[in-house]
């Protein structure tokens, strides 16, 4: 056992890196508040510096996924959730690809928050759809097999974290925990669309995903942001039982027409919730087929389809059909008061 972070930051100052049960160990000592700002922010640097290896981030999700407040989710379970720290202030991409997969019959455990890199986060447009996103714990298993898909706001499930988050708020740059949150589901689902903010961290985090024992993930990037674009070539890195590959993917490969980041520029809470609103509704726009892109790489990973064209098509249909909007709508019902 470790004691405590000093001998670590000794080993990170000289250009050591960690063990995975070295790292699980020092992220324990961090989550316990047993570790001071300074120590924890001289780790967290020590490690952007020369860069975070995937055995570093493999022992720092097993050490948030054995602190956090788990649920129960059925074993074909998805998540779509991205990295943020895009910066690009776009429309909630995710958040309707998780309604457009739950209109699809696969079980969605959205985890997400409120705004941070972003001017509107998933929780802040859900709460504008007026789905209610704080719900007591046992309740999140019952929404979700009743709606078909359910929202689980990270703070409330890895409390842990708030010893860090001084330091983080002071170092004011990126750390390795704007890696760590879309790996550390609280429904432990095994496959996932993840969206990554750079390019050079599609690799890594599908290694230690698939280390974490996952048995299917697109870890995506697209032309800066953390999701698939229709704005040029995205990277994609797919786990699978295969073992890992790596590709690209253009929007005409999947035959949609490409459309520049501007025309998804998003806004306030409102806005966005009644772009995502009138998408699950009909309406045609870029917006609409960026969602059907990564809903359509989401149902691949579901192993709902073979291809992302075919999964597109399934989303097209989950669109017109009323599915997507239905599952908001059950999203809501379930999360009010009086379902429970």
């Amino acid at each position: 056992m470790l004691p405590g972070l000093k001998p670590v930051l000794a080993r990170l100052a000289s250009g050591e890196t960690l063990t995975e049960d070295e790292a699980e160990e020092a992220f324990g000592v961090i989550m316990a508040g047993e570790a001071t700002p300074a120590q924890i922010a001289g780790l967290l640097m020590a490690m952007r510096v020369r860069r975070e290896t995937v055995a570093e981030l493999t022992g720092a999700v097993r050490a948030m996924r054995a602190r956090m407040i788990a649920i129960e989710a059925p074993a074909d379970a998805i998540d779509v959730c991205g990295t943020g720290g895009d910066a690009a202030g776009t429309l909630n991409v995710s958040t309707a690809v998780a309604f457009v997969v739950a209109g699809c019959g696969v079980p969605v455990a959205k985890h997400g928050n409120r705004a941070l890199s972003s001017r509107t986060g998933g929780a802040d447009v859900l709460a504008a759809l007026g789905v209610l996103v704080e719900q007591p714990f046992e309740r999140l298993a019952p929404i979700l097999r009743a709606a078909g898909c359910v929202f689980l706001f990270a703070p409330r499930h890895h409390t842990a974290l708030h010893h860090a988050a001084g330091p983080r708020a002071e170092l004011g740059t990126r750390t390795i925990f704007n890696l760590l949150g879309p790996l550390a589901n609280p429904a432990r689902v095994r496959r996932q669309l993840v969206g990554v903010f750079a390019a050079e961290w599609a690799r890594p985090l599908a290694e230690t995903l698939g280390r974490l024992g996952s048995e299917r993930a697109w870890v995506v990037h697209g032309q800066g942001l953390d999701e698939l674009t229709l704005a040029g070539e995205n990277q994609v890195v797919e786990l699978s039982p295969r073992g890992i590959r790596t590709f690209t993917l253009s929007p005409e490969e999947a035959g949609l027409a490409p459309a520049p980041i501007d025309a998804i520029r998003g806004g306030d809470a409102e806005e966005n919730a009644a772009a995502l609103l009138a998408t699950l509704k009909g309406a045609r726009s870029p917006y609409r087929d960026t969602v059907l892109l990564n809903a359509g790489a989401a149902l691949v990973v579901a192993g709902r389809a073979e291809t992302v064209r075919e999964g597109i098509r399934a989303a097209e249909v989950a669109l017109e059909s009323g599915a997507a909007l239905a599952a908001l709508e059950a999203l809501k019902r379930e999360s009010r008061p009086e379902a429970a």
